[in-house]
């Protein structure tokens, strides 16, 4: 089979969220993918930021983070190349200044990925745009079109079905057969009986529960009646194994009616409801992808500060040298390179001003090996 998106990487289920709002924000207005998008960078930016392109809002894309969840590159290869992706104006490393309700501030940082690049005039008036933004308001219009779509995608369990329509009597034509078989009256076609709808995810967490404790099966009756309960747990952000360890642990000794009980422990255990604060965005300043340093403190050329630039500078021309940067010490291998512990100690002294002093000589070979003539 082949593959036209040459530069999209595959997805990575596996890849860590960020703490809540934190993490990956996509940058408005990008093209759509193709193999194009990252041919102007060298192989490895393009491959790390056709794997940041496939992560979902929230991702964590420190350079810790994608250094354990891409094998190629460890955590210096990973923070140099968010630079030049910086540098290449693919991504910003935003912090804003949020205003809760109960007047109470706290700093987020976000780093926002474009797969267009752009350059530094886009991504000033971008973050300028970001003044006064109401992020409860975004979330509240994020879910309700993210229900709206769900409820555009025909549920496949519970199919909508139109009255059949009867068609008019028609005239009986006259026998043409005296047989029994031709005598007999024609049977009209049976109407098939309405699909019921699927139980809900409520009605089928308290139906399994035996599954998990056997005294507490429920019966068809009893889950009906809990439904309403259980599916209000899970709006308010439970999760089926809380819910199914709320209603399993520390049952009585012994046990006589698990309706009963379930239904205590879903009222008296009932979750609160989930609270958002809201939030406005009191300012917005753009800062330095290596050292975190504002625009307003140090200017930033192309999301790097001057600093960081010259940094990047000198990991280039070491590249270009052939000089192993990414090199991992010794302390971190699993068979640690051999020391000539002597040698190593005469440096030692010789750093710390004191006589160097004679390296013994070696008066054995080495098992496995001839003494040199």
């Amino acid at each position: 089979m082949a593959f036209t998106d040459f530069s999209a990487a595959l997805p990575a289920p596996a890849h860590p969220p960020a703490n809540p709002g934190y993490g990956k924000r996509c940058a408005p207005d990008q093209c759509p993918r193709g193999e194009a998008d990252f041919v102007h960078l060298r192989t490895r930016e393009a491959a790390i930021a056709a794997y940041i392109d496939r992560l979902p809002e929230g991702a964590a894309i420190g350079y810790k983070a994608l250094a354990a969840n891409i094998a190629d590159y460890g955590q210096q290869a990973c923070g140099k190349a968010l630079n030049f992706l910086s540098d290449a104006g693919h991504l910003r490393r935003v912090k804003e200044h949020l205003r809760l309700e109960d007047n109470s501030f706290r700093w987020v940082t976000h780093t926002y990925f474009s797969r267009t690049s752009r350059d530094d005039a886009w991504w000033t008036a971008f973050v300028g745009r970001l003044h006064g933004v109401d992020l409860t308001e975004l979330e509240r219009r994020k879910k309700a079109a993210e229900a709206a779509r769900a409820h555009d995608v025909p549920v496949p369990d519970v199919p909508v079905r139109a009255e059949p329509v009867q068609p008019a009597a028609a005239p009986a034509p006259a026998p043409t057969s005296t047989s029994a078989f031709a005598s007999a009256p024609v049977q009209p076609a049976a109407t098939p009986a309405p699909q019921r709808p699927a139980p809900s995810e409520a009605y089928r967490i308290l139906a399994r529960l035996g599954r998990t404790e056997p005294r507490m099966t429920l019966s068809a009756r009893e889950c009906a009646a809990l439904e309403s309960l259980a599916a209000e747990w899970l709006a308010r952000g439970a999760t089926p194994d809380h819910l199914v360890r709320s209603l399993t642990a520390g049952l009585p000794q012994p046990l006589r009616s698990p309706g009963a009980i379930a239904r205590t422990r879903l009222e008296n255990k009932m979750p609160p409801e989930p609270f958002h604060a809201p939030a406005h965005v009191n300012l917005a300043v753009m800062v330095c992808m290596t050292c975190d340093v504002a625009d307003n403190v140090k200017p930033l050329i192309r999301g790097v500060c001057l600093d960081c630039r010259e940094e990047m500078a000198a990991y280039d021309a070491a590249e270009d040298a052939g000089v192993v940067i990414d090199r991992v010490p010794d302390t971190f291998l699993a068979v640690p390179a051999q020391v000539n512990v002597a040698r190593r100690a005469d440096e030692c002294r010789a750093m710390a001003g004191f006589k160097a002093r004679p390296i013994p000589q070696q008066m054995h070979a080495p098992l496995g090996q001839a003494r040199a003539e």
